[in-house]
């Protein structure tokens, strides 16, 4: 489990194809001597499994599956990430209960600045939008947010400077995809009424 709370901006300094995966090497400020092989991280919302490690970085590989349903298919040597390290017992839960599952993509409609903040609109593909609501919790790339305000299938999110400047989501542009996971307890709840 995570929280979506960034703690380092990654990047990709390799990809290498093999059969039908693709195995990807991450640049981190971290130590990585206290990273454990078989670690669960968060990539920009996406968990996955360390493999391998060196001073300074570390390897995960990623599934033809996950490929197709994330924003990972996309990730180029350079391509910046934001990492997150799996909570432990005792952790202080900064953001929310998040699972590093993507439930969809979006794609950013709009983008305004706001005083020293950014107004940031998103598109989320149906049937997601409708485990959105304002003042509820998501995760838009592993960050996690508190969305301002729902007009159908978008949602308002208000991006104060640090986590502007402490993730990738102030290096986003009109037209970019993001990866969405809805909060967890709006997902049991949908859940429990379809069966109720």
């Amino acid at each position: 489990m995570f929280t979506g709370i960034i703690t380092d901006i990654g990047r990709v300094r390799s990809v290498v194809e093999t059969a039908r995966d693709r195995r990807y090497e991450i640049e981190t400020a971290w130590d990585t001597a206290g990273i454990d092989l078989g670690a669960s991280i968060s990539h920009s919302g996406v968990c996955l499994t360390v493999v391998e490690k060196t001073p300074g970085s570390f390897a995960v590989e990623v599934s033809g599956e996950t490929l197709s349903k994330t924003t990972l298919g996309a990730w180029a040597a350079g391509t910046k990430i934001n990492l997150e390290r799996a909570t432990r017992a005792g952790d202080e839960l900064g953001g929310h209960i998040v699972s590093g599952h993507v439930d969809g993509l979006g794609t950013v409609v709009e983008i305004t600045p706001d005083g020293g903040s950014h107004r940031l609109t998103i598109e989320a593909p149906p049937p997601l939008h409708r485990f959105i609501a304002t003042k509820g919790s998501i995760t838009v790339d592993g960050v996690s947010l508190t969305v301002n305000s729902v007009d159908s299938r978008r949602f308002g999110l208000n991006i104060i400077p640090h986590t502007w400047r402490a993730t990738t989501l102030g290096d986003l542009t009109v037209g970019d995809t993001v990866n969405l996971e809805i909060d967890m307890l709006a997902r049991y709840l949908a859940r429990w009424q379809e069966t109720a």
